[in-house]
């Protein structure tokens, strides 16, 4: 066993929390029991998810999207206070980690994508180094390049074609990062990989000459949190186990 703060401590300093201007707070959200034995981790705090980490008994359910979002109704009411009933009357710890966890450069969610899709990361861009670029082993098609992450992810990913030719370089970041487009096109990329894709995106892909790849914000998002958890259970030496809990989008 180890204790939370000790773990929390360490996730801070390792995930340079402070250093982000983020949409919710990131770290402790709902506080269980103090010793920590076992990690359940998964992409969202969702009811499946809290009764998976009770069943696992878990000490830790470990987030990318947990609660507190900015501009969302504060009072703990209708669903959320169902879910936090849930952790509080099981002692189970809530910890989330939004942009922190999509930044790091080899646990994040951008970095995980890139080992995925076998990106060869050149450089980061945009507000705290939220866009990732890089190179393709080889040029390929959009139709070949949506295979790819077909395969990699188990997911087919909506695309629009915007490039002409062969797609070579290309940008990601995960989730819903679609407006992130016309920065993306600006590093001179042919391709731009996200999660989520708006109405605006099919003209903007068009445009601005850059095919776009919705990949879903789901299964963009999924290998962070598992990286996290990985890496904590050999540092404290406890256990982890990641829970998929099925989202299409």
């Amino acid at each position: 066993m180890t204790d939370r703060q000790d773990i929390t401590r360490y996730i801070d300093d390792l995930l340079k929390v402070s250093q982000f201007k983020d949409y919710c707070p990131n770290g402790l959200q709902v506080e269980g029991r103090t010793d920590i034995a076992h990690i359940v981790s998964g992409v969202t705090a969702s009811q499946a998810l809290i009764e998976a980490a009770i069943e696992q008994r878990a000490d830790v359910l470990l987030v990318h999207h947990g609660y507190f979002w900015k501009g969302e109704e504060p009072c703990i009411t209708g669903l959320k206070r169902k879910r936090i009933v849930r952790l509080l009357e099981n002692d189970i710890n809530l910890l989330a980690y939004h942009l922190p966890l999509d930044a790091h450069p080899e646990l994040g969610n951008n970095a995980q994508l890139a080992q995925k899709l076998a990106l060869q990361v050149e450089g980061t861009a945009g507000e705290t180094d939220l866009i990732w670029y890089g190179s393709l082993p080889a040029p390929c098609t959009a139709g070949e390049l949506a295979t790819r992450i077909d395969t990699a992810l188990g997911r087919p990913p909506l695309y629009i074609e915007g490039a002409e030719g062969p797609i070579s370089r290309v940008a990601w970041c995960t989730g819903a990062a679609q407006g992130y487009i016309e920065p993306a096109a600006a590093l001179g990329v042919h391709a731009f990989i996200s999660g989520e894709i708006s109405e605006q995106t099919v003209h903007q892909a068009r445009e601005l000459g850059v095919s776009y790849f919705s990949a879903g914000h789901h299964a963009t998002e999924r290998y962070g949190v598992q990286a996290l958890g990985e890496h904590l259970a050999k540092q404290f030496g406890i256990r982890h186990t990641f829970v998929d809990i099925d989202n299409p989008v």
